[in-house]
């Protein structure tokens, strides 16, 4: 349970090994439910395409408690595989992504960041994550540069 005191539903852990182990899902993004006690997988994938991932992103949704639908944070991982730029092969980093529009509701925002740690300590195996909050920092290039540590 989290700060929040937002659980984290099975399926979110079960999911996440599915990608982990079989690498057929490329992405999952997981969501708060509407009354907010309970993170959820909203959609796991086997499309690898980075601009379909990032619209998923982008067109999110949340409901505030009043009822007050608009620009909704996620949670996300990515499977991201990228070459490295001396040539010695390819890598793959399971990516914790933590997107929270500045343009976003205050609540959403605040509850999404108070139950992102418990999201976290139950998905074992993440290679490195980090916090978007706009839309330059969901560009291929920008988060690419962070998962390789500018070896790409």
């Amino acid at each position: 349970m989290s700060q929040s005191g937002v659980d984290v539903s099975p399926e979110c852990v079960s999911t996440f090994n599915e990608l982990k182990l079989n690498k057929k899902i490329k992405f999952i993004i997981f969501k708060l439910t509407d009354d907010y006690k309970e993170i959820v997988v909203e959609e796991a994938s086997e499309n690898g395409d980075w601009d379909y991932f990032r619209e998923k992103l982008l067109n999110a949704e949340s409901k505030s408690k009043n009822g007050k639908v608009g620009k909704g944070p996620r949670y996300a991982v990515y499977d991201f595989n990228y070459d490295l730029a001396s040539g010695e092969g390819t890598r793959s980093k399971i990516t914790f992504i933590a997107w929270s529009p500045d343009d976003a509701g205050i609540q959403p925002k605040m509850v999404y960041a108070s139950s992102k740690d418990a999201l976290k300590r139950s998905l074992n195996g993440l290679a490195t994550e980090f916090q978007a909050n706009d839309t330059d920092d969901i560009e291929y290039q920008s988060v690419l540069a962070k998962v390789s540590k500018g070896l790409a």
